[in-house]
């Protein structure tokens, strides 16, 4: 069974990068390999579908904005100005609504909304987003001084050697300071910033509360 699922993965590997840039696919496969590591970590279980998520969550990236809102709007999906407004994130949205289309044997409830979630993250995310939002934002292929001072984060606290609940709490800690990062930066960039966004870090900090 392992074998199959490693030659599925090697197949989607090569179709989708295979449509993208070569930066694009870089960071594709550096945030599959992060969510790997990550999945060791958490819930082993689930790196076939870590994998398959992060494969997929930038499928659509290099779509102009025009393309995406076309997309949104022919699967009668809404589109706002605040969405227009913020281009970034239509990709994660298009993405989730291009796998029952395109990749319809990956059309799994879970990898959708990881994908679907990758960039604004939402109030209760799963395991399983928190940890492909986490694998995009500090993979090896990032650059970025606050996805490097994360990346350190992460790592340099050994998350290895911690208990179950002490991981837990650590991831956490971990994302809320990615979004405290993420809403820093687009303050500063006086741009807008999605209401997924602040949902998922007040969730974080209460659910840390009420476990604290």
């Amino acid at each position: 069974m392992r074998e199959i699922k490693n030659q599925a993965i090697q197949a989607l590997r090569e179709r989708v990068t295979a449509d993208m840039s070569p930066k694009r696919a870089r960071h594709t496969l550096a945030v599959e390999q992060m969510a790997a590591r990550l999945a060791e970590l958490y819930c082993p279980e689930k790196e076939h579908v870590l994998r398959v998520a992060a494969l997929l969550h930038d499928v659509t990236k290099e779509w102009s904005t025009e393309q995406h809102v076309a997309f949104l709007q022919a699967n009668g999906a809404s589109v706002t100005p605040m969405d227009t407004a913020a281009p970034k994130t239509l990709h994660a949205r298009t993405a989730a609504l291009l796998i029952p289309a395109q990749f319809a044997e990956y059309a799994d409830p879970e990898i959708i909304s990881a994908v679907r979630y990758h960039t604004t993250g939402r109030e209760g995310m799963t395991l399983c987003e928190q940890i492909v939002y986490l694998a995009d934002y500090i993979d090896d292929s990032r650059t970025f001084p606050d996805c490097v001072k994360l990346r350190s984060m992460f790592w340099d606290a050994s998350p290895a050697d911690m208990s179950g609940e002490q991981r837990r709490a650590h991831l956490a800690r971990v994302l809320i300071a990615s979004f405290d990062m993420t809403v820093a930066g687009l303050i500063a960039d006086s741009a807008p910033i999605s209401a997924d966004t602040f949902c998922a870090r007040n969730s974080l900090i209460l659910q840390s509360r009420v476990e604290n």
